[in-house]
């Protein structure tokens, strides 16, 4: 009698050197994959935190992924990216299993599960860049921070929410939501003082930061500056289920917004990239 067939296992397949597959240790700080770099591999996290950034040809630099335990990166070179379009670095201690483009698209093609995991993956992940996008164009920076320290802290997932590790200091949330470190600086105080988080090193997150954002509770908005106000954003009219109404509306705002709080906006290519300037 013949044996029944071993069920694949994604998690075991990415754990195991093979054809194609190579674990890697990376000590905190040190570069993973660099911008301008060929895109040949994808890269999968056993253990450890990665983040990822882009630098501008203005020498800008911003945080765009922040990557945890059993996350892909680097997966762009599956749709024809030739070279990176930034900078993988680790930012503590990591094991990175790296799969060449060939061999991962030979296991997608294989292996039903695996690719059920990839995909996964890849929704969750398109998922929470919208989010992002949408909190972006229509949030101001203190819910922007108030937002990515909840997801940060992972509320809303199974077990208690964690504090967030002294790697990912004020710099770094500031490249991540689009402001200065001075403001994330003053936000941060903010919310320690009406009892939202604990900072001491590391920050811990209180339930009633998730509260405040939820039912848009007054004192995360009420020491704002002007300029970053303006009832521009918070206009129930501008909300992204109206499309045509939002158009008009920030056009009658933002005429009357330039004359008294000079360069407010910043708008690239029409409001779908409108970014709110601190």
């Amino acid at each position: 009698m013949k044996s029944a067939k071993r069920q694949f296992d994604p998690h075991a397949f990415l754990a195991k050197v093979g054809a194609g597959k190579t674990i890697l240790k990376y000590r905190r700080g040190r570069i993973i994959y660099a911008q301008g770099e060929e895109a040949d591999r994808i890269f999968y996290i056993q253990s450890g935190k990665v983040k990822v950034t882009v630098v501008s040809e203005q020498g800008k630099e911003a945080v765009v992924g922040m990557l945890e335990t059993a996350q892909f990166f680097g997966e762009g070179c599956l749709n024809g990216q030739a070279v990176r379009v930034g900078t993988a670095r680790a930012m503590e201690e990591c094991v990175i299993t790296s799969i060449t483009r060939k061999a991962m698209l030979a296991a997608l093609r294989k292996e039903p599960r695996f690719s059920e995991l990839f995909m996964t993956y890849l929704v969750t992940r398109s998922n929470r860049i919208e989010e992002d996008l949408i909190d972006q164009l229509f949030n101001s920076s203190e819910k922007r921070l108030a937002r990515l320290l909840l997801l940060l802290a992972n509320f809303g997932k199974d077990g208690k929410p964690t504090p967030i590790d002294a790697s990912i200091n004020q710099a770094t949330l500031a490249e991540m939501i689009g402001t200065t470190r001075s403001r994330v600086s003053f936000f941060l105080n903010k919310f320690r003082k009406l009892g939202l988080i604990s900072y001491n090193g590391k920050i811990e997150v209180h339930p009633s930061l998730l509260n405040a954002v939820l039912y848009e509770k007054p004192q995360l908005d009420r020491d704002e500056k002007p300029t970053e106000r303006v009832g521009l954003l918070r206009d129930k009219a501008l909300r992204p289920a109206s499309g045509h109404r939002v158009l008009c509306k920030y056009r009658q705002i933002r005429q009357r917004v330039v004359k008294t709080a000079g360069h407010l906006f910043h708008i690239r290519d029409g409001i779908t990239t409108l970014a709110v300037r601190d």
